[in-house]
């Protein structure tokens, strides 16, 4: 006999104590099954989450087409929120979309190319509303089930990846291997399923009633804009859309001014002048000073004490004009007004300059798609040539310190126009339209022989006569290449 076995003989423990002793051991047991299955479901939920966050990254996003736009179809990354925007990337630019969706995950659409022809230009006209709405809807819808598909399939494969890394680790067996996986991938699936697919089931409706990426960005396209009344201007070779720029701001008067030309500002100095000597044309200049794209070019304008008719209807009337060039984004950004502010703020990237500028160009995106569409109608199919902006300052040049415009500052303004014209460049790109960009280097604001207008000139940061001269010249490289 054991020692162990002579104390419990010499002394044997009550009824009561062993029964005490066998429930406390039972509820050891209970908390320690419960414990297990608590941190099983905890590394469960763990390997849900990353499963689902490796499917969202690698899934390959749909493209679909329809009424010659092409977008891609993907999800954006998961957040905390039942509900929300989901994401559209027109041009390079990120927007909310204006309809929301159900679910931690929404669908993220990126255009990726545009063929406006006849045909698809006649699906915008009130007609044929619906059939857009329901042709390019059921693709985006169809395209957001196949990238679905493919999620659960990447979710099954982190999943499996993860869960056989742990039983290799733990060392089990084949069968008990294989209960973990396939045990591991239902419950994984059950949570994947319950918090992404609620979206994935209420989207395609929301996608099948957009007719347009203008619907997803919260603007419905405008019905086209009508020519102006007036007989046709079949003498007109080219046609100048734009703003203060394009109107030839700061220089001397033209000869035979109009009183278009007066309220606009226009000038003998414009690049307009330059292009219609060198090719011989009869160029009409609609330029006008302050002109937006909602202001000025596809609406109204008030100009001068004039009230002037949107400019693209006016070209409209110039049926035989081969080449169209528009100069805008400066007026729709309000640039004079970031400059003011940042040469007056102690930084000119503070929360609420980044703020006022990233709605800018927001609006503006939204703006400058519906002006690339209709530019698509005008008659007789014209060469469309999109100019970007040339670069006024040089951070290096320090003559504008005084007005608060240090060189830091500067550089933050100059990165702001870079992307402005990233958005013009890419734009115009999905269009099929060619864009122009002068080159001002070395003749920025206070260098030898500047392009540009000084603060004491008539029209500080414009592009002098010498300025608009390249500008000419770069449309001018730009047409020989169309033609060679």
């Amino acid at each position: 006999m054991t020692e162990t076995e002579r104390s419990i003989a010499s002394d044997p423990p009550e009824v009561g104590d062993v029964e005490t002793t066998d429930a406390g051991l039972e509820a050891r047991v209970v908390l320690r099954q419960v414990a297990r299955a608590l941190l099983m479901v905890g590394i469960l939920v763990v390997i849900s989450g990353a499963s689902i966050a490796f499917a969202l990254r690698v899934a390959p996003t749909q493209s679909v087409s329809a009424l010659g736009q092409t977008v891609s179809v993907g999800a954006t990354s998961p957040t905390w929120s039942t509900a929300g925007p989901g994401e559209v990337v027109v041009f390079g630019r990120s927007l909310p979309t204006q309809v929301d969706f159900v679910g931690p995950v929404r669908p993220r659409l990126v255009l990726t190319e545009i063929s406006i022809d006849a045909q698809v230009e006649g699906a915008f006209a009130p007609p044929g509303r619906a059939a857009a709405a329901a042709e390019l809807g059921e693709a985006l819808a169809a395209g957001w089930r196949r990238y679905f598909a493919w999620e659960i399939a990447f979710v099954a494969l982190g999943a499996v990846l993860l869960l056989g890394a742990i039983a290799g680790w733990r060392g089990y067996g084949g069968k008990r291997t294989a209960m973990v996986l396939v045990g591991g991938l239902l419950f994984v699936e059950v949570v994947n399923l319950s918090a992404i697919m609620v979206t994935a089931f209420t989207a395609p409706d929301i996608l099948r009633g957009l007719g347009s990426v203008s619907d997803l960005v919260g603007r419905d396209s405008i019905r086209p804009v009508a020519a102006a009344a007036g007989p046709e201007l079949d003498e007109v070779q080219a046609i100048v859309l734009g703003d203060s720029t394009a109107a030839g701001l700061g220089g001397p008067a033209l000869a035979d001014a109009t009183p278009d030309d007066e309220a606009c500002e226009r000038s003998s100095i414009a690049f307009a002048e330059t292009l219609a000597r060198v090719n011989d044309w009869n160029v009409d200049n609609l330029g006008c000073s302050g002109a937006t794209i909602e202001h000025g070019v596809l609406g109204s304008q008030l100009a001068g004490g004039r009230r002037l008719a949107p400019q693209l209807a006016v070209a409209k009337r110039a049926t035989s004009a081969e080449v169209v060039i528009v100069n805008v984004g400066a007026n729709d950004m309000h640039w004079s007004t970031l400059v003011f502010l940042c040469g007056a703020s102690d930084t000119c990237d503070d929360r609420a300059l980044t703020a006022f500028y990233q709605r800018s160009l927001d609006d503006f995106t939204q703006d400058y798609y519906e002006l690339l569409r209709q530019l698509a109608a005008l008659p007789g199919d014209p060469l469309v040539l999109i100019n970007q902006y040339y670069v006024p300052f040089d951070p290096k040049l320090d003559c504008l310190e005084e007005l608060g415009l240090t060189s830091r500052k500067i550089e933050t303004m100059l990165e702001r126009l870079v992307t402005l014209n990233m958005l013009l460049a890419n734009g115009a790109e999905t269009f099929g339209y060619r864009t122009v960009k002068p080159d001002f280097s070395g003749h920025e604001l206070c260098a030898d022989q500047s392009y540009v207008q000084g603060i004491d000139d008539a029209a500080p940061l414009h592009p002098n006569a010498r300025g608009q001269l390249v500008i000419a010249l770069a449309g001018e490289r730009a047409l020989l290449e169309e033609r060679a």
